[in-house]
């Protein structure tokens, strides 16, 4: 790095802002409706963007990891988030309507293989998706791998992450009585879905506070009170899926499943600081996967704004610039 320049920034690596061509509400199943927007160019190489949470909602800085004059980008809002009604909304809302829900993208839109991109669930997502669907991917970019597994899910919720962090670990568990602090996803569980709306939100931002907290490395850990929607919407839907260990049909499906995948080619960003999904299960994903390469970038966290994630996020998609797809 030029040191006369400064530290970079996320800002530096991405494309300039591209407006939508393209923003509808599709139908689903069971009366929800998905938010979905395509930007870049029409007739590019079409990338489907999966952001995380589950809950987490697109944003407009998403659309910037893509050359614009190469890429058809999708972007979606999954069931219940962002712009996508009901809001908040668990019911019918599971990992395999989110599959679904896919497949009603790529066929609406005419499509018939995506790149597919997407970090911490929205990696999971992919992976469950390219696992259930192998021929509609063309290949897979995927940061702070996520796999859904019990040990994943002990590590931040039962104390491994507050190991480093007690003093926000002692905010996550202080409105839990200690009675019911052994299973803090289903504490907070009836909590979240306690019908008393205040009590949601509450107990939604701190929720959402423990995970964003930890999300950055370079930053000084933040814990605010945030948008009452969206933090509600956020840690309703992530702790559902949690409580429902991702709707698997068994723990460790996702690399039980993997030799469905391994003639797609993936890339793999992960921080090696990164706290809320440690770099072990990225190398437990590439290790003995031929088409699979795993980029472990020091000194960073989980962010997708982390510049050196950034950073690698668009080497990774500009590699992909190529008619071989």
């Amino acid at each position: 790095m030029d040191q006369r320049s400064g530290p970079k920034r996320a800002t530096d690596f991405l494309y300039p802002p591209v407006e939508p061509f393209d923003q509808r509400m599709m139908e689903v199943s069971h009366g929800h409706r998905i938010y979905v927007e395509q930007c870049g160019n029409p007739a590019g190489v079409p990338v489907l963007v999966l952001h995380g949470g589950p809950g987490g909602g697109c944003s407009p800085a998403m659309r910037r990891y893509f050359d614009p004059s190469v890429y058809r980008v999708v972007l979606f809002d999954q069931r219940g988030c962002g712009r996508s009604r009901p809001h908040a909304s668990v019911e019918a809302n599971t990992t395999w309507d989110l599959v679904a829900d896919i497949e009603v993208i790529r066929e609406a839109l005419g499509i018939e293989k995506f790149i597919l991109f997407g970090g911490s669930w929205g990696a999971a997502l992919a992976l469950i998706y390219a696992i259930t669907h192998p021929g509609a991917v063309a290949h897979m970019v995927l940061r702070g791998i996520f796999l859904m597994t019990k040990a994943e899910l002990d590590w931040f919720y039962a104390g491994g992450a507050g190991v480093f962090f007690p003093d926000l670990w002692a905010r996550f568990v202080a409105p839990i009585p200690e009675d019911e602090r052994h299973d803090l996803i289903a504490a907070y569980h009836r909590r979240l879905f306690s019908g008393d709306l205040s009590e949601e939100i509450r107990h939604g931002r701190i929720w959402s506070n423990w995970e964003n907290a930890l999300a950055s490395v370079g930053a000084d850990a933040y814990w605010g009170e945030g948008p009452a929607d969206y933090a509600r919407a956020f840690a309703r839907l992530e702790n559902h899926y949690f409580q429902n260990r991702g709707f698997l049909e068994s723990d460790g499906w996702i690399m039980a499943n993997r030799s469905k995948i391994e003639h797609i080619g993936a890339t793999l960003v992960q921080g090696r600081l990164d706290m809320i999904c440690p770099p072990i299960g990225a190398w437990t994903l590439a290790r003995g996967w031929e088409k699979c390469s795993l980029r472990l970038i020091p000194m960073s966290g989980h962010a997708l704004s982390e510049p050196a994630i950034t950073e690698a996020l668009v080497q990774a998609m500009n590699a992909l610039r190529t008619p071989r797809l």
